[in-house]
């Protein structure tokens, strides 16, 4: 809560999809339904780090092909060739897509 600073805690099983999106910080909105949290809508994009995935090549084009990418979360995203370790991407959260190098 932005207001009180009171933290809601809710199961993981009721998250989703959406789970491999959240990290600390972010803010998202929370459905209730008798006072109780059920649901929640994450921001339509997420800026999240490359922890792992295979080196770049010399040549790689942002029109080349993709590869696949560990993030920060435990998500695994395909990525365009010329993304590195270390790298903050924008994550559509709706699809699960990459949408920019940040």
């Amino acid at each position: 809560d932005l207001e009180t600073y009171d933290q809601i805690f809710m199961e993981t099983e009721r998250l989703g999809e959406q789970k491999k999106f959240l990290k600390e910080n972010i803010i998202v909105k929370i459905l209730f339904f008798n006072e109780r949290p059920v649901a929640i809508e994450l921001p339509t994009t997420v800026d999240l780090k490359v922890i792992e995935t295979d080196p770049g090549v010399k040549g790689d084009t942002a029109t080349g092909g993709s590869k696949p990418a560990k993030l920060e979360t435990g998500a695994v995203v395909q990525v365009p060739l010329f993304i590195n370790e270390g790298d903050i991407v924008r994550i559509d959260t709706r699809t699960g897509e990459y949408v920019e190098r940040v």
